[in-house]
């Protein structure tokens, strides 16, 4: 395909051919509920889960812009993603802004809910921050038999007031249980309020990267073991962006969503392939190389060294003359190929090696032929 076709397909790429005003991802929806339906059916994950938010940069005017300032891209169009801990994306909501039917008030349980939907009442175990996190939605999922940790904000309707007030030293950890649900709050260099519905207020060792032993509450430690999922997602799509700045909107879903499909298919190849693992620049040669079409063999030209020579083949016989026996030698002779498919039969003691089969030729029809 050349460069010029491709830039018109681009250009005229679209999805949905439907204009429904009260849905603003319209142009998009086809392909959200694509990724969305096909990784539900050829995946199921492990237990630990990790849901965050992620932006795909976006600078223009869009009507759902958001502005997450501790992000890479901090302007954008913003993504609700349901990951594992090793990076791959199990599903994904794109946020619409108001009239969104996860809009308005209890906006994060929607989200929640919606992501988790296919994977609830099954003892999954779902990491999340203090965004999300709250006493409510703990005791909900919990009701659905799934776990949830993290940290928690110190102002979210539900929180103890009894931790809001109590005073620790560096280290102190304080627990409060309620209905399943464990709320504490632990001092490092400052307050740190969490909520866990599966670890309890055990505090445990960990060594960090300068060796030395600290000791932390056990959801903590899992906290931090399991929650980085969408941030290496983004890690690994930043290494080789393909978005380009001129595209509208929702084009950059796409090939973000394309992205995430090629990432997906990286981490589960290397992580059930009995081969060894592959670094993610060769898994990406790989794949273009499947998808180009096979290059179209040419024909062998008839100008390429093609060289009459003498046939080397003789033959021997035995002929007796009286009482002595003389041994005559002859030449092999061959016929030659384009009088004989003139309907006239001609010997000759030439041939050409590079034709197939090599056939004869006298001299004047190797010219011919050749030239």
């Amino acid at each position: 395909m050349s460069r010029n076709r491709f830039m018109i397909i681009l250009r005229c790429l679209h999805f949905s051919s439907e204009t429904n005003e009260e849905d603003r991802l319209a142009k998009i929806r086809p392909i959200l509920d694509h990724f969305n339906n096909r990784m539900n059916k050829i995946y199921y994950p492990g237990k630990q889960l990790s849901l965050d938010e992620s932006v795909v940069l976006w600078r223009g005017r869009l009507q759902f812009r958001q502005y997450i300032k501790n992000k890479r891209h901090k302007y954008g169009v913003k993504l609700y993603i349901l990951a594992e801990s090793d990076g791959t994306v199990l599903k994904f909501q794109i946020y619409g802004g108001a009239g969104d039917d996860t809009s308005g008030i209890g906006h994060t349980q929607k989200i929640v809910l919606k992501l988790l939907e296919e994977k609830l009442d099954s003892g999954h175990s779902v990491y999340m921050d203090n965004y999300y996190n709250s006493y409510d939605l703990a005791v909900k999922l919990l009701n659905r038999q799934t776990y949830c940790t993290g940290t928690l904000n110190k102002n979210r309707k539900g929180n103890p007031i009894e931790l809001g007030t109590v005073t620790l030293r560096k280290g102190e950890n304080k627990s409060l249980f309620l209905n399943g649900v464990h709320i504490g709050k632990w001092k490092d260099k400052r307050n740190v309020l969490y909520i866990s519905t599966e670890h309890d207020n055990e505090m445990m060792e960990v060594t960090n990267k300068r060796g030395a032993v600290l000791v932390k509450p056990s959801a903590i430690i899992h906290y931090n073991n399991f929650m980085s999922g969408v941030d290496l997602q983004d890690q690994i799509l930043s290494y080789y962006p393909c978005e380009r700045k001129t595209m509208r909107w929702y084009k950059k879903i796409f090939f973000h969503t394309l992205q995430m499909s090629l990432s997906n298919a990286f981490l589960l190849y290397n992580k059930y392939s009995i081969n060894s693992k592959i670094y993610l620049y060769d898994f990406r040669l790989h794949i273009l190389e499947k998808l180009l079409p096979k290059p179209p063999q040419t024909a062998e030209k008839m100008s390429t060294k093609h060289i009459l020579t003498k046939i080397e083949n003789v033959k021997t016989r035995q002929k007796k003359e009286g009482n002595k026996t003389r041994t005559i030698t002859e030449v092999v002779r061959k016929e030659c190929k384009s009088c004989r498919e003139k309907k006239n039969r001609v010997a000759t003691l030439y041939e050409c090696k590079s034709c197939i089969g090599k056939p004869g030729f006298c001299i004047e029809c190797f010219f011919e032929v050749h030239l």
